[in-house]
């Protein structure tokens, strides 16, 4: 499965750093051509000429020696994918915010391969809740995650925190290789989130959808090569990068929306909470307050589902 792959590993400032020299040995084992980038810091754990004796190829950790530049563009265009492992806490932190400090964070920022990161820190560390917003960024810009595992730290403690086994690893990167271009050509269409059908300016009926499901599911299309479309209702979930946005409101909008697009499209996954009901007559003024009770009449929303299975083409 490894066998002419690509791969890229980015090692970081971490005690974890040494299982890197495990990771290396076994996807060349597998067949896989590895070349490693590491940050300054990760040298006082595992040093250049260790990981370079076991990828066979030079390990780079400066952007220039004497009269030598390192290209980063070249590095980030080599490789079928780019893997840090170990990602610090500080690394992390970096990635997220943009900064560009060292080599591997110019091949990071200049990548066109896909990324993934597998993060290594105490326990404390990775339960901070700038830790968690700064995960939550690399995802959103289409990096994938790779969990942690729990265990013995560093620290003496026992907890979450520790990188994911070199074990692990290789199984992810067969995983990603075997499915990352499973749907490239096609085109889907996601809907998600909820509806809101307005009873006046400023109150509507709705309910209690995040669009999580919906967004994840789109992801997880971009993920294996899918072109993806996301028809998302009022929704504060964030959604990753490369994935084609269009905004709805009600159960209307969301209707027309999936209908003009429906005909582009190879697969269509329906994951929105529509309202069934929509106010028969909404009020162009807020309503005010009165005594006594208000009547409000609901006319059924059209069936997206029901309209697009009757114009779907075969196959």
């Amino acid at each position: 499965m490894l066998k002419g792959k690509k791969i890229l590993i980015g090692v970081t400032g971490s005690i974890a750093a040494y299982k890197s020299a495990f990771l290396i040995r076994m996807l060349v084992k597998e067949g896989a051509e590895v070349k490693v980038i590491m940050t300054e810091a990760a040298t006082d754990f595992v040093t250049p000429l260790t990981l370079s004796t076991l990828s066979g190829h030079p390990v780079l950790h400066r952007l220039a020696t004497d009269d030598t530049w390192a290209n980063h563009v070249k590095l980030g265009r080599w490789a079928d994918v780019f893997l840090i492992a170990p990602l610090s806490c500080n690394t992390l932190s970096k990635m997220a915010s943009g900064l560009c400090d060292n080599l591997l964070l110019a091949v990071y920022l200049s990548a066109t391969c896909p990324v993934a990161v597998a993060p290594a820190m105490d326990e404390d560390m990775w339960l901070h809740p700038s830790t968690k917003a700064n995960l939550n960024k690399l995802e959103q810009y289409g990096n994938r995650v790779i969990p942690v595992e729990r265990g013995l730290l560093a620290s003496g403690l026992e907890g979450e925190g520790r990188m994911a086994e070199p074990e692990t690893l290789v199984a992810w990167l067969r995983d990603f290789f075997l499915t990352s271009r499973q749907y490239a050509g096609k085109k889907v269409l996601v809907t998600a989130g909820p509806t809101y059908e307005a009873i006046d300016p400023v109150r509507f009926i709705g309910n209690h959808s995040s669009g999580k499901m919906g967004i994840a599911i789109a992801a997880a299309f971009q993920a294996r090569g899918a072109e993806v479309t996301l028809l998302l209702g009022p929704s504060s979930e964030p959604v990753p990068s490369g994935i084609k946005l269009q905004r709805v409101i009600c159960a209307e909008d969301m209707y027309r929306a999936a209908i003009e697009a429906f005909p582009f499209h190879d697969i269509a996954i329906m994951a929105a909470a529509v309202a069934d009901y929509t106010p028969e007559n909404p009020a162009e003024q807020k309503i005010k307050k009165q005594d006594g009770r208000m009547e409000l009449f609901l006319n059924p929303t059209k069936d997206i589902l029901k309209t697009l299975g009757g114009i779907k083409k075969a196959g």
